[in-house]
């Protein structure tokens, strides 16, 4: 696995072995970076939840956003980003948490608001809804916060009255990419 572009192009980024972490595909990084446009990214505060190897928030500070924090719960995860972290020489762009996000996210009540969130949770769970609905009570999210979540069609979002509204949403095999954003009146 490597970064696709920006200054930290061509680099490595480690992965766990087995199928517990589930990196996002070279390609379909490439295709969510497109999508989002290099306005989006520069400059950016990014939030990656479910992080697993990081390579969402890598990528996007690669691009030029100026800070992420990534947050998982997998040990075996959190060692690998760790480590990533390192060997990429980001340590003082980034910010990892230990957190159980099925449980609430209130480990981001003392966090600025983001400017691009990523999510990629364990497809099949119910987790994306579950942890969008745990967004709304932390504070970190704007009427301009730009939400991507990698799930499948099986995985619901949140009912529109929540205060996510999608923007856009792509099919890549079985996996769908949704642009969410939150309105300013359900904060």
């Amino acid at each position: 696995m490597r970064i696709i572009a920006g200054s930290l192009k061509r680099r490595s980024i480690k992965a766990p072995a087995g199928m517990d972490t589930r990196p996002t595909s070279d390609r379909l990084r490439e295709s969510l970076f497109s999508i989002l446009g290099r306005d989006r990214v520069e400059g950016a505060r990014v939030l990656d939840l479910f992080a697993g190897t990081g390579a969402l928030g890598m990528e996007a500070l690669s691009r030029g956003a100026d800070h992420a924090v990534f947050v998982d719960n997998h040990p075996q995860a959190l060692h690998i980003l760790h480590q990533n972290v390192q060997c990429l020489g980001i340590a003082s762009q980034s910010r990892i948490i230990k957190w159980n996000i099925r449980k609430d996210l209130r480990c981001l009540n003392s966090e600025a608001t983001f400017d691009l969130i990523f999510m990629d949770p364990p497809y099949g769970k119910g987790l994306t809804a579950t942890a969008l609905l745990h967004l709304t009570k932390t504070g970190v999210l704007t009427h301009t916060t730009c939400i991507i979540c990698e799930h499948t069609g099986d995985d619901p979002l949140p009912a529109p009255d929540t205060g996510f509204v999608s923007e856009d949403s792509r099919v890549y095999g079985k996996t769908r990419l949704t642009r969410l954003s939150f309105t300013q009146s359900h904060v």
